[in-house]
């Protein structure tokens, strides 16, 4: 088992263009992280996303793959771009694959079409994202991997029942891949969070009368405070590097008191 400083690592994060997946990538530059690669699938947001995080983290090696990581092939190309530029990976952030017009709603309001685009979004892209990266971890001797899941795992919450499912799914997912990698040095953790101030998502919930009601409701539990991705991605760093290196199979809630989950 290696357990690297940060500034001995590569990292690829999915789904990182904007909001949690950028603030994590932007955060991990920040504490050293040499070489980041970023993902999504718009080259027009990507090449922004590049220029913000050199910014703030300007000594960092940063680069951009375009590629839908709810497919197979997507999530292969994007480990295999950044094999292909670092020679390396250490890593791995899975976020949800790019801006989605889907809001929460009635289950049986869910459109028969729009029910594999959730699960593929919300599930597959992590199984498929860590498939394609594992033998690269297996082959430094260790690593990390974050997935990012919700609350709605933990939390039954009306309008969420395929997305809670999914994020379910990859919280158990997190904790059994932890077992069977444990024995590589490598460690899986997933980030759950609640509600995101600052993100896309967040400002379309409250553009919505229905999800408006429910997570205004949510929001007034917050007594920390809602939380926006500046405050979920310092625990990811944390995960990331050597302090999280006995940390594994856990499911860890930022969200401002909204529950104890």
């Amino acid at each position: 088992m290696k357990v690297r400083q940060l500034s001995e690592c590569t990292a690829m994060l999915t789904g990182s263009t904007s909001s949690i997946g950028f603030e994590i990538g932007a955060q991990l530059a920040e504490a050293g992280v040499p070489r980041v690669m970023l993902n999504g699938r718009d080259e027009k947001r990507g090449a922004d996303a590049v220029a913000r995080l050199k910014e703030r983290a300007p000594e960092t090696d940063v680069r951009f793959v375009a590629a839908d990581s709810t497919k197979y092939e997507g999530a292969k190309r994007i480990v295999d771009a950044t094999i292909e530029a670092f020679g390396e990976l250490d890593i791995v952030v899975t976020s949800i694959p790019g801006p989605s017009n889907h809001m929460p709603m009635p289950f049986h309001k869910n459109s028969p079409e729009g029910l594999d685009a959730l699960v593929d979004a919300h599930f597959m892209s992590v199984i498929y994202t860590c498939h394609a990266a594992l033998p690269h971890l297996i082959e430094r001797e260790g690593g990390a991997i974050i997935n990012l899941s919700s609350d709605a795992a933990k939390i039954a919450t009306p309008g969420e029942a395929v997305i809670g499912g999914s994020k379910a799914g990859t919280l158990m997912f997190t904790r059994t891949m932890a077992l069977e990698q444990s024995r590589h040095g490598i460690r899986v953790n997933a980030l759950t969070p609640s509600i995101v101030a600052g993100t896309d998502a967040y400002d379309r919930l409250m553009g919505n009368e229905f999800t408006k009601r429910l997570f205004k409701k949510a929001e007034e539990k917050a007594k920390l405070g809602v939380v926006t991705p500046a405050d979920i991605a310092p625990l990811a760093v944390f995960l990331a590097g050597p302090g999280g290196a006995k940390i594994t199979g856990q499911g860890i809630s930022v969200n401002g008191g909204i529950s104890a989950a």
